[in-house]
């Protein structure tokens, strides 16, 4: 009964702190530099290419200059991959079954390729997600521009990355890399890759049966209990991206929904302005608290993606905070189910259930 007590506790427990205010800063900046350009070039439509590539920098954060650099450049593969993918499924109109085909597809590729590639953040969550958010707006305009303003913005990822290099205390070895535990065996790589085929494909297919317009955030959804280490990290991430992103939501209302309470409503004829500058603050806010508590940095980084989504293809707010909702719900669900039934080789007994197998390794 304690360890579920603990386990219970450990829904609102802050992590340690580490070096978050640095990773927030090079994330930030990394989003800012190409989202302020394309503000002033009057092209905030543009806005979601450049955030998924600047995320870039979100991977390897507290590793050396020279491991962050190889981190994040098989991180950027895997980014521009679903961007380039999305781009071309947005091009040629191919939305619902065939979105839900692909994406669950690349989900296995992705899990397997993040997991030999020991990526962290863990899971190719990120790529799918840029998968089907530049899938779900209109080519604005050619593919290649696209691909170009997503590969500028990751390529400025690795150079803000090893910024810290100009600074002597950056040239030295700071943050030794932890050694890895074994390599991960070809069964357990594949019936991992295979849950993500399964929890992302079941719940877009719910996502598609049910008329949403955004299937998508349904499949992401799904996508994120898989990234825990254990069962219980799992559904806990699984309650996290539900808590975070209802919370998240009242933050979007408060932006975008029409009245005199709007944020938007402070700068009338200036909405895709702020909408642009608070994308930037968002995405801070979301890094400083990734690695410290899930939920939290659900909480600004479902503005982020609401917010650039209405930049790239205006809907009515009221419609897409409601999806958001629903498809985030289902998915998590599905994502938690899914962890639960196809369970990794060894995970089985009661000490896994409770957590306890991995502490004992640790």
């Amino acid at each position: 009964m304690n360890r579920v007590v603990e386990q219970v506790r450990a829904l609102h427990r802050l992590e340690p702190a580490d070096n978050d205010s640095a990773a927030a800063v090079r994330v930030a900046v990394s989003v800012a530099l190409p989202s302020l350009l394309l503000l002033a070039a009057g092209r905030t439509d543009l806005i979601i290419y450049a955030v998924f590539g600047g995320l870039t920098a979100m991977y390897g954060r507290s590793s050396p200059h020279l491991l962050r650099l190889r981190h994040q450049g098989r991180a950027a593969g895997m980014l521009l991959g679903g961007v380039a993918v999305g781009i071309v499924l947005s091009a040629n109109h191919l939305q619902s079954w065939w979105l839900v085909g692909v994406e669950a597809t690349l989900a296995g590729a992705g899990s397997v390729y993040a997991d030999r590639m020991r990526l962290k953040p863990a899971g190719p969550f990120f790529g799918i997600l840029a998968l089907g958010a530049c899938a779900s707006v209109p080519a604005a305009v050619p593919w290649f521009v696209a691909l170009l303003i997503a590969s500028g913005s990751a390529a400025l990822s690795l150079a803000v990355g090893q910024a810290g290099r100009l600074a002597p205390a950056g040239r030295r070895r700071t943050s030794p890399e932890p050694a890895a535990a074994g390599r991960t065996g070809r069964r357990e790589l594949l019936i991992h890759a295979a849950r993500y085929v399964l929890a992302v494909g079941a719940a877009g297919s719910v996502g598609v049966i049910s008329g949403s317009g955004h299937p998508h955030w349904a499949m992401a959804a799904a996508a994120v209990p898989l990234a825990g280490a254990d069962l219980p990290s799992s559904v806990r991430r699984g309650i996290h991206r539900i808590v975070g992103t209802f919370v998240g939501l009242a933050v979007t209302a408060a932006v975008i929904l029409p009245g005199p309470w709007s944020v938007a409503a402070l700068v009338p004829g200036n909405e895709a302005v702020l909408l642009a500058l608070l994308v930037i603050v968002f995405q801070f806010a979301t890094e400083l608290f990734m690695t410290r508590h899930y939920g939290l940095a659900m909480v600004w980084f479902t503005p982020v993606i609401l917010l650039m989504t209405q930049l790239a293809a205006p809907a009515d707010p009221t419609v897409l905070i409601a999806e958001r909702a629903v498809e985030t719900l289902v998915g998590a669900l599905v994502g938690i189910a899914v962890v639960v039934a196809v369970r990794r080789p060894g995970t089985r007994s009661p000490a896994a259930l409770l957590g306890l197998a991995r502490r004992a390794r640790h």
